[in-house]
């Protein structure tokens, strides 16, 4: 007997959670970067999200935790996704720099590159790339027919054929200050309607 679309559904499901784990336990293992006792940051959310946020490196509540947009940065990203009444089971959130080093700029290479792994496990439809430094690793990881991104907040680009992008500036920087704030959500709401256009399952 033949499987149903919610039976594929759920085995393509099962397979992601399994890669995520093996590669948070890649991580967890990994002993390029200086970063003493803290372990990696993991990113969190849907395993086959629809939308996969990506910015730079972690803030320290997120290096307490071990979770990517954890605390203050994720309490604002959940209250702009309900604004823009997006799902936020839909939603992947992780970063480029996974290990809490001082200094992002020291990371090993090839731990950042790793972020294209976790982009073929989560296989979004969106990419939100926060802000320049994110921008940069996004541009350099060489994915399979990828486009190179510009740095055009609020724009909807094509990374590859199957994934979208839309760059804005990293919410970390525009929490404190209005002008900051009102640029971040000027580029972001932009995903509202790139969600409220997909199509139904």
């Amino acid at each position: 007997m033949p499987a149903t679309d919610d039976e594929i559904r759920e085995k393509y499901l099962e397979r992601a959670i399994r890669e995520l784990n093996a590669f948070a336990r890649a991580l967890q293992s990994c002993a390029h970067c200086p970063r003493g006792q803290l372990m990696p940051v993991l990113g969190s959310g849907h395993p086959q999200a629809d939308i996969l946020m990506v910015k730079y490196s972690a803030r320290p509540s997120e290096v307490e935790e071990g979770v990517a947009f954890y605390g203050r940065t994720g309490n604002a990203l959940m209250k702009s996704l309900k604004r823009l009444a997006i799902d936020p089971l839909a939603v992947y959130g992780t970063l480029c720099v996974k290990c809490p080093v001082s200094d992002p700029t020291i990371a090993d290479p090839a731990c950042v590159a790793r972020l294209a792994e976790e982009l073929a496990i989560v296989q979004p439809k969106i990419v939100v790339v926060m802000g320049p430094e994110a921008l940069a690793v996004i541009n350099e990881l060489e994915l399979p027919l990828a486009h190179e991104l510009r740095p055009a907040p609020g724009e909807l680009q094509r990374l590859t054929p199957s994934v979208e992008a839309l760059y804005v500036p990293n919410i970390d920087e525009a929490l404190d200050e209005d002008s900051a704030k009102r640029e971040f959500w000027s580029a972001f709401r932009v995903l509202g309607e790139w969600w409220a256009n997909l199509p139904p399952y």
